[in-house]
């Protein structure tokens, strides 16, 4: 008999409970990734208030008992009573979901939290909740905690009235909260993320100061972070293009306004053969670009070529450049302000207004215009034109490499694509593809995988390395090409993802330097194009182990040094050791369980959390500036697995 369902089954949840019952719907993630979009939320509500011209100053620190705080020293939070709800409004941010001064353009012009629902959430989702506020010469105090009642855990509640518990000479907001662990577990705060995103957001937003605390470092000073761009997005572009030879010295940089948006804009050339357009919306990154980025790049081309002509660079005879020609080498930050913001996409990365495509143009045009009509500019206006003249002249000679590289026959005759070993499966939303590092571990692999799932593409060589050729030369790698026709997308302009063969591309080689080199150069080539593949998560890293220990048929794998101490002093001694050298001294019954079971595998799933740090890196690291490297590896260099992979044995087995 079917069970009654009447009015009084359906479960009401009050205030923040909802929060609480279903976290992933206000943070995306319960994990790490979850836990510092709590932090985000307050800091973009003190960047909103500091952007719309209230304050100048934001100092974010992390305690050592787990706890974040965000201090501002804007206007401070309303603190008189709401007429409707009858509570403080600290109380109203605090506890209601959908309030705020964000809704009307009265307090703030423009604002990055658009949502309403911030501060609540981080609230709902904390341990306990401290605001202080300074305003009209006192100082406010106000403490919210989620706590248990009769099995029940009541999101958020106040425990405390707003009350004066001081006097200020200053005006300002700080907001102190500890994530709950029953909903984060031991996911903790990590300062170099927390370091990025702030370093974007002084960027973005000129001469306000951000700084960082670290309080957590047992027995050591605190660490501290500071950053204040006076240049704002000009000295971004400079961040971008620090270890890049520049074809001239500085940005050029473009400022204006239209009905629907304020626009800020720089723009430099490089001798590199990628481009970089990082493009942001009321501070909120949009990777996927949108109608302000197209704006943006039709103006650009509209702007050179017209000049290119006017100064005689491009011949009456000649045809007028492409967009994608002056795409080459180019490096720029655009940083647009509007109400009413239109996001495309689950991810809300992508503007969708489609009233800002013109106007953005049109500010370009016009603006840029100005900028390249001075005299002093003619070089600079000459080497952009010449550098996108070069890109034109190998146009042709690329598509018809990357026609070559989707040839059914051309691929069909490829003595890589000859030993990939297909899956059965015609689902690509189950497939998987292994890119194995060498025809010994390629064998093994194919020998040990789940032939209906599972495909096998060994390399025979090193592919090129896509950061120092242009793409008509990386067309011509044979390891390049396959891949290409393995994956079904096509690349640059032309890829698309709704033609991927496979839900993981994997990319297995050995825990050694040449297998490192191996995944650096595939992870370039998929960074600058296939960038998609690795934004939508279909791009992991598989984590062979670096022993085998046997004892009395008992038999352990340790992926790290860490994790191989961990378990002798949890096993106990007597166990034979192997140290594997690579994937080749494994049987296929041990690879499959080591590394390509995904009960038992370890992957670590490829993502990019901060573009212009991205960009940063690959030019870095696998660019031509060779002293640049030296430097960021004699900083950084970590030649021990133990840290790099610290969070994941353990931890994140299986799909991870």
């Amino acid at each position: 008999m079917a069970k009654e369902y009447k009015a009084k089954d359906l479960v009401v949840l009050e205030g923040l409970d909802a929060v609480r019952m279903r976290p992933g719907m206000y943070i995306g993630t319960t994990g790490v990734k979850g836990l510092h979009h709590l932090l985000w939320e307050i800091v973009d509500n003190s960047i909103d208030e500091l952007a719309n011209g209230h304050g100048n100053k934001i100092c974010v620190t992390l305690h050592a008992d787990g706890s974040v705080s965000c201090i501002d020293n804007g206007r401070g939070m309303p603190v008189d009573i709401h007429p409707k709800l009858k509570v403080s409004g600290v109380q109203v941010i605090f506890t209601e979901l959908h309030a705020g001064g964000k809704f009307e353009s009265n307090n703030y012009q423009y604002s990055g939290g658009l949502h309403g629902v911030g501060a609540s959430v981080a609230n709902a989702l904390s341990s306990w909740l401290e605001v202080y506020v300074d305003r009209d010469g006192k100082r406010y105090h106000m403490r919210f905690e989620s706590n248990e009642v009769k099995g029940h855990i009541k999101s958020g509640a106040p425990v405390t009235p707003l009350e004066v518990v001081g006097t200020s000479k200053s005006t300002g907001s700080l907001v102190r909260f500890l994530p709950d662990k029953r909903v984060f577990g031991d996911a903790t705060f990590d300062f170099n993320t927390i370091a990025l995103r702030l370093r974007e957001l002084a960027f973005l937003n000129k001469g306000i100061e951000i700084i960082l605390v670290d309080e957590r470092l047992k027995g050591q000073k605190p660490h501290i972070k500071q950053f204040k761009y006076d240049g704002g997005v000009s000295d971004f572009v400079n961040y971008v293009n620090s270890t890049k030879t520049k074809l001239f010295p500085n940005p050029i940089y473009i400022k204006g306004k239209g009905e629907h948006c304020e626009l800020e804009a720089a723009i430099q050339y490089t001798t590199e053969y990628s481009d970089t357009i990082l493009s942001f919306v009321n501070n909120i990154p949009t990777s996927e670009g949108g109608t302000h980025e197209t704006g943006f790049k039709s103006g650009l081309t509209r702007v050179l070529n017209d000049l290119g002509r006017k100064l005689n660079i491009i011949k009456e005879k000649d045809d007028n450049l492409l967009g994608d020609d002056f795409k080459e080498g180019l490096c720029a930050v655009l940083s647009i302000k509007m109400r009413n913001v239109q996001f495309e996409g689950q991810t809300k990365t992508k503007l969708g207004n489609p009233e800002i495509r013109p106007e953005v143009e049109g500010i370009i045009v016009d603006e840029l215009s100005k900028a390249l009509a001075k005299n002093d500019t003619k070089k600079v206006v000459d080497a952009i034109i010449k550098k996108a003249q070069g890109a034109a002249k190998t146009r042709e000679a690329t598509k018809k490499a990357k026609e070559l590289s989707r040839a059914k026959n051309s691929i069909e005759g490829s003595s890589m694509l000859g030993k990939l070993a297909s899956c059965t499966s015609k689902n690509p939303e189950l497939n998987e593809l292994f890119i194995v590092e060498g025809n010994s571990a390629g064998g093994t692999a194919k020998q040990g995988r789940d032939r209906y799932f599972q495909s096998i593409l060994p390399l025979r060589g090193k592919p090129l390395n896509a950061e120092k050729k242009r793409i008509d030369v990386i067309l011509q790698n044979e390891e390049i090409r396959s891949i290409i026709a393995t994956l079904g997308t096509g690349i640059a302009e032309n890829f698309d993802i709704e033609s991927l063969k496979y839900n993981k591309v994997i990319i297995l080689a050995d825990a050694d330097t040449d297998g490192g080199h191996i995944q650096s150069i595939l992870l370039t080539f998929f960074y600058r194009y296939m960038k998609e593949l690795i934004t939508t998560g279909h791009v992991y890293v598989g984590m062979p182990p670096l022993f085998k220990m046997e004892k009395k048929g008992e038999i352990h794998y340790a992926y790290t040094d860490a994790d191989y101490l961990e378990k002798q002093k949890k096993y106990g001694s007597g166990f034979s050791i192997q140290r594997y050298k690579g994937l080749g001294e494994m049987s296929a019954e041990q690879l499959w369980e080591t590394t390509m079971n995904p009960k038992t595998r370890f992957l670590v799933k490829v993502t990019i959390e901060d573009a212009a740090e991205a960009e940063k890196m690959i030019t870095t690291l696998m660019g031509d500036n060779v002293e640049a490297r030296k430097a960021f590896i004699q900083e950084n260099a970590n030649f021990n697995r133990v840290d790099k992979y610290a969070n994941i044995v353990g931890k994140d087995r299986g799909e991870n």
